[in-house]
């Protein structure tokens, strides 16, 4: 005597499993887009507003890259300003998704130069920060800012497939 449903192959109780899985699949498709604009919104927050504290405060910033922030290959001024232009210039094309790949690699650049230039002096609650920010922008750079981004409407204007 047989152990299956009446009517029903053992094989074809196999697939109740794949056919879960391709229902889980095609719910996190939907999520692609809405959760690679949260963490585009997120990180270009963050670091948007740090840029805005930096200028606010312009001295200070001067001197904590003089004393504390050691980037390799600039000086400190130059540092200073370049640090700052990236994270005030590239968040507003990181959120819109313009650019995207390219402003998400420079932030990503930004972010992985401020981890290592002051590693020594933050808590470990700091170093977790950049580290969640480093692979939420990483996803971004990797796999694109999503079907809810300028560069998606462009491609769609010009034909192209979107990512």
């Amino acid at each position: 005597m047989s152990a299956s449903l009446p009517g029903k192959t053992p094989f074809a109780l196999l697939n109740l499993p794949l056919h879960a899985w391709r229902l889980a699949s095609r719910a996190l498709d939907a999520l692609r887009a809405p959760a690679l604009l949260a963490a585009r919104l997120y990180v270009s927050y963050v670091f948007f507003h740090s840029g805005l504290e930096t200028l606010h405060n312009w001295q200070g910033t001067v001197w904590l890259y003089q004393n504390e922030f050691h980037v390799l290959l600039l000086p400190p001024l130059i540092a200073a300003l370049v640090g700052t232009a990236g994270e005030l210039l590239l968040p507003p094309f990181v959120a819109l998704g313009l650019g995207g790949r390219f402003a998400a690699t420079g932030l990503f650049v930004v972010n992985a130069v401020a981890l290592l230039s002051y590693m020594y002096a933050l808590q470990p609650a700091a170093i977790e920060l950049h580290y969640i920010w480093g692979s939420l922008i990483a996803s971004v750079a990797l796999w694109g800012p999503g079907n809810w981004s300028v560069d998606a409407w462009l491609a769609s204007r010009r034909g192209a497939p979107r990512a």
